[in-house]
C-alpha cells in the first residue's frame, strides 16, 4: 500500500480502522497525518470527534479510551497518535489494533523506523485489518523524477536544467522540494513553465556548473567541458560530490539502455517506457546517436567500477576529482 493509494481511499470514504505509519521518509506519513487531521472530518465535525495525542506525552490507556469511545453526531471519529516512537509501552495498544471500534479510525505516526517485526504487536498489524506503510528514504537519482512528478501535478512544467538545479540544491529533502515548489509557483504569477532563470532568481541557486551539466556533457561526450566542469566541482566540492553525480549518470544511462531496446521508439512510447516527460525524450535521442548498445554497457560498467573506487574499495589514493576525470575519459575513448 503506498501513501497515493491511502489518500485515494480517504477521498472515496473508504477506511480501515486502524492505519499504521512508518519508515523513514517522513515526508509520505506527515501528508497522510495532515490530511487525517484537516480533511477525514467536517470542521463541526472535528470539534467533537478529532483527537491527537503525541507520543512522549500519551498514556496507551487513554488512547485506548480514546479509540473505544463513540463518535458524537457524526458516523466516525479520528484519533491521531503523532511521534508514536517516542511512546511508552507503545505493545499496549495492541489489544485495541487486535479488536478496533469500525467506527473509529486511528492513525498512528511512527517515524525514523519500523516496529521490531519479531513483536507481537507487528503480528497483531499484520494479521488484522491494519493498513500498513512502510515508508522508505527515496534515492538520489529517482529524485529528479520524484520532483518532476509533483511540478506536473501542479500543472507546471520545468526545463531539464532547471529540475537538475533544484534537486541539486536541496537534496533527499521532500518537504523542503514540495516548500521551495510551492514558492515557484506563488512568484511565477500566471506562467506555467519554470526555467533556470526562475530557481535562480525565486531560490538562490547558482547556474554554475552542476551534475547535470556533467551529466550533459558526458551524454554528448564533450570531453572537453566534462574535464572544466570537473575542476570545477574540485574547486567546489559541495558544488558536485561524486555521491550525487555518480547516480546521475547511471540513471541517465539506464534510460538510455531501455531506449536503444524499444522496438517502437517514437516519443510517446520512449517517454512511457523511460517513465520521464516527452519533454525530456529528446536528451536520450541526442545520446543515442553518440552511443550504441555496447558503448552503454560499458558505461553502465565502468560506472558500477568507479562507485565502488568512490567508496574505497580498489581505490589507492585517487581522489573524487581524480576519479571523475579517469572516468570520464574512459566513457569517451
Amino acid at each position: 500500500m503506498s501513501a497515493e493509494k491511502i489518500l485515494s481511499d480517504w477521498k472515496k470514504n473508504s477506511y480501515k480502522p486502524v492505519y499504521w505509519l512508518e519508515g523513514e521518509e517522513a515526508y509520505f506519513i506527515d501528508v497522510l497525518v495532515d490530511y487525517a487531521e484537516k480533511k477525514l472530518l467536517s470542521p463541526a465535525e472535528a470539534e467533537f470527534n478529532l483527537t491527537i495525542f503525541y507520543g512522549k506525552d500519551a498514556d496507551w490507556a487513554e488512547v485506548v479510551n480514546a479509540c473505544k469511545r463513540y463518535p458524537m453526531f457524526a458516523d466516525k471519529q479520528v484519533v491521531i497518535l503523532k511521534e508514536a516512537q517516542q511512546m511508552k509501552d507503545l505493545e499496549k495498544l495492541l489489544g485495541y489494533i487486535e479488536q478496533p471500534l469500525a467506527s473509529t479510525i486511528f492513525v498512528v505516526s511512527h517515524k525514523e523506523k519500523k516496529v521490531d517485526g519479531r513483536g507481537k504487536l507487528a503480528t497483531a498489524l499484520k494479521k488484522t485489518k491494519a493498513e500498513v506503510l512502510t515508508t522508505k528514504k527515496l534515492y538520489d537519482n529517482q529524485l529528479p523524477d520524484w520532483a518532476g512528478q509533483m511540478i506536473k501535478n501542479h500543472g507546471l512544467t520545468i526545463t531539464p536544467k532547471a529540475l537538475a538545479m533544484l534537486v541539486d540544491h536541496i537534496g533527499n529533502d521532500l518537504s523542503r522540494i514540495e516548500n521551495e515548489i510551492e514558492k515557484l509557483m506563488l512568484n511565477m504569477g500566471a506562467r506555467k513553465s519554470i526555467a533556470e532563470e526562475d530557481v535562480e532568481n525565486f531560490i538562490g541557486v547558482s547556474k554554475e556548473f552542476n551534475a547535470f551539466e556533467l551529466q550533459a556533457a558526458v551524454a554528448q561526450k564533450d570531453l572537453a567541458k566534462s574535464i572544466r566542469i570537473i575542476q570545477y566541482f574540485e574547486s567546489n566540492p559541495k558544488a558536485g560530490p561524486i555521491q550525487l553525480i555518480l547516480p546521475s549518470i547511471y540513471n541517465f544511462f539506464s534510460k538510455l539502455y531501455v531506449l536503444l531496446s524499444l522496438p517502437d521508439k517514437n516519443e510517446t512510447a520512449a517517454a512511457a517506457a523511460l517513465g520521464v516527460s516527452p519533454f525530456f525524450v529528446k536528451d536520450y535521442y541526442a545520446a543515442a546517436r553518440k552511443y550504441d548498445f555496447a558503448a552503454v554497457e560499458k558505461v553502465l560498467l565502468l560506472l558500477h567500477e568507479y562507485n565502488l573506487r568512490s567508496l574505497g574499495v580498489h581505490n589507492g589514493s585517487a581522489n573524487d576529482a581524480g576519479l571523475m576525470k579517469e572516468l570520464v575519459v574512459k566513457i569517451m575513448a
